[in-house]
């Protein structure tokens, strides 16, 4: 699927197929997609966790206002981060990079962010944010279905999963076959209320 058409037909989908399992190869192809997605320093700090257990899955959806799409789905990713990946050996995030750049960005990496607890929480969730989109993309461009999900219970899942102390819960998403259509768009905001030319007024 060529890839304003796979942005145009991404939708938020409610109802899977259980019988239907994503083909590994597939599978691998959108979480190697989803690794090229901008990370600040590119510390590459999102960690997927596939949740392939039923019985996780269920406990997952009783925490998550009974939404089917958390057990039904083929793939259920609780998007995580390390809020710490800044000073966990971070040369190798520029191991392929020239020796002089390399050195200027792995030293700008600690004061950067040493001490600013709310920066590395809103690069870890800016970084799954992106990386999101680019897994629904992917797996839409593929014939798959997707649904970004917030409304679960974020400390109980957090347990659930053992969450690290230094990582940070964001959404999920469920990835399958949708067994229902999706709902005509229900609105988008016209460009002339969201786009402002170089400063508001």
């Amino acid at each position: 699927m060529e890839t304003f058409e796979a942005i145009y037909a991404r939708r938020a989908v409610k109802h899977f197929d259980p019988n239907f399992e994503i083909p590994a190869d597939d599978l691998n192809r959108i979480l190697d997609a989803a690794i090229q997605a901008p990370t600040s320093f590119n510390i590459q700090h999102w960690r997927f966790v596939l949740a392939k257990d039923p019985e996780l899955r269920r406990q997952i959806r009783a925490l998550g206002n009974d939404q089917a799409q958390m057990t039904d789905a083929s793939v259920l990713i609780i998007m995580t981060a390390d809020l710490h990946a800044w000073k966990k050996s971070p040369e190798r995030y520029w191991k392929n990079a020239p020796k002089q750049v390399a050195d200027l960005l792995v030293g700008w990496m600690g004061p950067f962010h040493e001490g600013r607890e709310w920066l590395q929480r809103d690069e870890a969730q800016r970084s799954i944010g992106m990386a999101m989109q680019t897994i629904m993309l992917s797996a839409k461009s593929l014939g798959y279905d997707s649904c970004p999900m917030i409304g679960f219970e974020i400390e109980k899942v957090a347990q659930l999963i053992n969450l690290p102390a230094d990582h940070v819960m964001g959404p999920m998403i469920a990835i399958g076959k949708a067994t229902k259509d999706t709902w005509p768009k229900p609105g988008q905001l016209p460009l002339e209320e969201v786009v402002i030319e170089n400063r508001f007024r």
